[in-house]
């Protein structure tokens, strides 16, 4: 007895009947079980989400009452005052975050494609323990030794940047105000931060380019380098974003080593002259005002970190969208 074609068996069923017909699969009951545990575990994290942002609002009420929608113009902070807002700190916190990832996503990008495609076997191991090592360092080393050792090293450069390029608006500065303590200086610090968690997911992504596709542009007479524009970089597009995403978040959020290297200021202009001394974000404004706040400015405080926990939210989810319609995001759906 021959085998019955499935196409010839739905032919009466209407086009396309065949792509909705699924195979039932008896569950065992470990798989059910697996099931039922992956099915909590994402629950809950979505109610605990749920809960913080809930939990920042309701404490950040009687702030946000006061404030109104000034509360997103105002650039000075005095909540005992009445004038109190978080423009200059929002400023101040896209700044540093835009200038990280300016610095880090280009490195992370080379240094990604180096190990997958570049380097030799041998080599190929320890680069990846390194970078998941650096990946693993706590923001307060970075910040101890940024402020330490790095800032000397960079305020040279600052000074360069200033005498040749000060006609950028940005990177003007005044030379009496100093170069040390900047958002340059905790920029370049978070760039070092985020460049590992960048590099560990562009590799992961860059290694599952189809070998179908790189070995025919290689039989077809391409280059080394062809092979990686061509293929590599194009189907790992969507990981890129998804990778300088997520180091967004780790720069929008990042707090000791902002806290330990930049002179907090209010001063919008100051804060626009990048290389000129003074900085400040809205994780470092909690962490310097939260113990020696009232219940207000406490208050106030919750807000600000209302507002960054919004923003967090809505980056990872425009990187998820962005990474979910690209080639790599697709070839990893079940």
């Amino acid at each position: 007895m021959q085998p019955i074609d499935p196409t010839i068996a739905l032919e009466g069923f209407g086009p396309g009947v065949e792509d909705r017909v699924r195979p039932v699969t008896r569950r065992s009951g470990a798989d059910r079980w697996f099931r039922g545990v992956v099915t909590g575990a994402g629950a809950f994290t979505l109610l605990l989400m749920g809960l913080i942002g809930l939990f920042l609002l309701v404490r950040s009420m009687d702030a946000l009452r006061a404030a109104g929608p000034s509360f997103l113009t105002t650039a000075a902070w005095e909540p005992d005052g009445g004038a109190f807002g978080i423009a200059a700190v929002l400023l101040g916190t896209a700044l540093i975050a835009v200038v990280a990832l300016a610095l880090a996503v280009p490195v992370a990008i080379a240094g990604s494609i180096f190990i997958t495609d570049y380097a030799p076997a041998r080599m190929r191991t320890p680069l990846v323990w390194l970078v998941d090592l650096l990946a693993a360092v706590p923001s307060l080393i970075y910040g101890l030794w940024g402020r330490a050792y790095l800032q000397p090293k960079i305020i040279p450069i600052s000074d360069w940047l200033s005498t040749h390029l000060g006609f950028i608006p940005f990177l003007d500065a005044d030379r009496a105000a100093g170069f040390a303590a900047s958002t340059f200086v905790a920029s370049v610090v978070v760039a070092l931060m985020v460049l590992p968690i960048c590099t560990a997911v562009m590799r992961e992504v860059f290694s599952q380019a189809p070998p179908g596709e790189k070995e025919g542009a290689l039989a077809l007479g391409g280059t080394r380098w062809g092979v990686i524009r061509t293929v590599v970089i194009p189907f790992g597009r969507g990981g890129m974003v998804g990778a300088s995403m997520l180091g967004l978040g780790r720069a929008l959020g990042e707090t000791i080593a902002i806290t330990l290297i930049i002179s907090p200021t209010f001063d919008l202009g100051r804060l626009t002259r990048i290389l000129e001394t003074g900085g400040n974000s809205i994780a470092s404004l909690i962490a310097l005002r939260f113990s020696e706040s009232s219940s207000f400015g406490i208050s106030a405080l919750m807000a600000a970190g209302l507002t960054l926990f919004v923003i967090t939210l809505l980056v990872n989810a425009a990187a998820s969208i962005v990474v979910a319609r690209s080639r790599s995001g697709a070839a990893t759906e079940i």
